[in-house]
């Protein structure tokens, strides 16, 4: 079946919507806001750019987008130079947290508001109208105003009026975290199908890492303006790059323990009673003894220590409530494992991934 974007079969020549940057720095005074980050975007991707407040990653995306300036470095769309480009000539439209409707317009009017501005004459205008909405499911909202709609159908509406640009980018800039936990979980869903459906290379900020590896094709990982690692959600996760991308990602996050030589680590679902890891031959026996015991529903966080060769070093384990035939009790010791496949090391001085060591 032939793809279609916006309706209409794909062209040969139609422009890709790769996004690039290139030694891209942002300093606000002496602070490095963004730190010579390259990114490469594949065409149609969803990408995102995951961090925690302050790591850099809004001020990329309004790079990105035009809306700041870099202090050095450059940016490229589809292939061209947008560097110093005005916003309006990047083929990109963006979608801000607060969505940014104006609360004296119908919501047909918000939509139409971008066409407007462009001159579009009034019957194409309500076709391109009538046609975001219904891409959205919001046709039933279009006379209504702002204040009449709950907090997804406002995230709806933003997607829409960013939609009927026929933007070759999409910048989304935390868009779901003014819904609450259970709405966010079915905007998700939404949104992700949504980026599919129109193929529209995407570039997502969040720091939220649920929302990160439910949606994204590849993550950045950024702190202090920097990129820490770009990979599939699987890779970030499963191969952490350094010391901060195993510790930002999981919940709980990676055990890191201290060694002589390298900074040891493993994810807690992966330390589990031994018997547990029945048929992987090549286990690291990781005895612990047992403070504390929190029953999440699905899950058991299980705290201890682990014995003096490891320094007593406080870890935690991770076991499915469904798992009842081992009984777990505080103040016991058991024999726990990690698979060796499973357990990372890191050089103490870089923090970077290293070389494993005997354990």
């Amino acid at each position: 079946m032939q793809s279609t974007r916006f309706g209409k079969p794909n062209q040969k020549e139609e422009p890709l919507s790769q996004v690039e940057t290139q030694s891209l720095f942002k300093h606000f005074g002496e602070v490095k806001a963004v730190d010579g980050v390259d990114i490469v975007s594949s065409d149609e991707e969803f990408l995102v750019l995951l961090g925690p407040s302050g790591c850099g990653k809004t001020t990329l995306l309004r790079m990105i987008a035009g809306l700041e300036k870099p202090t050095s470095g450059d940016i490229l769309i589809g292939g061209q130079v947008v560097t110093h480009l005005p916003p309006r000539a990047r083929g990109i439209a963006m979608v801000f947290q607060s969505y940014a409707l104006y609360p004296h317009m119908t919501i047909y009017k918000n939509i139409a508001f971008p066409l407007k501005a462009m001159g579009m004459a009034k019957d194409d205008m309500k076709k391109k109208v009538d046609w975001s909405a219904s891409m959205l499911a919001i046709e039933r909202l279009l006379q209504r105003k702002p204040r009449e709609l709950s907090g997804g159908e406002r995230q709806r509406v933003a997607l829409a009026r960013a939609l009927v640009r026929e933007p070759n980018v999409f910048l989304l800039d935390e868009p779901l975290s003014n819904l609450d936990a259970k709405l966010r979980t079915s905007a998700r869903e939404e949104l992700y199908r949504f980026q599919k459906d129109v193929s529209i290379t995407t570039i997502y900020v969040t720091h939220d890492q649920v929302e990160a590896m439910g949606m994204g094709d590849r993550i950045a990982v950024m702190n202090a303006g920097k990129v820490r690692q770009l990979g599939t959600p699987d890779e970030v996760y499963s191969d952490p790059a350094d010391m901060f991308v195993a510790g930002f990602l999981g919940s709980p996050p990676m055990n890191l323990i201290e060694t002589p030589d390298r900074i040891v680590g493993f994810r807690p679902e992966s330390f589990l009673p031994q018997q547990m890891h029945e048929g992987i031959g090549d286990l690291v026996s990781l005895p612990f003894t047992v403070t504390r015991i929190e029953n999440l529903g699905a899950d058991r966080l299980v705290y201890g220590k682990l014995e003096e060769r490891f320094g007593h070093a406080a870890v935690i384990a991770n076991l499915p409530t469904s798992f009842t035939s081992y009984a777990i009790e505080t103040k016991q010791r058991y024999d726990f494992a990690v698979p060796r496949k499973d357990v990372k090391f890191f050089d103490p001085r870089t923090e970077l991934r290293a070389e494993p060591i005997p354990l």
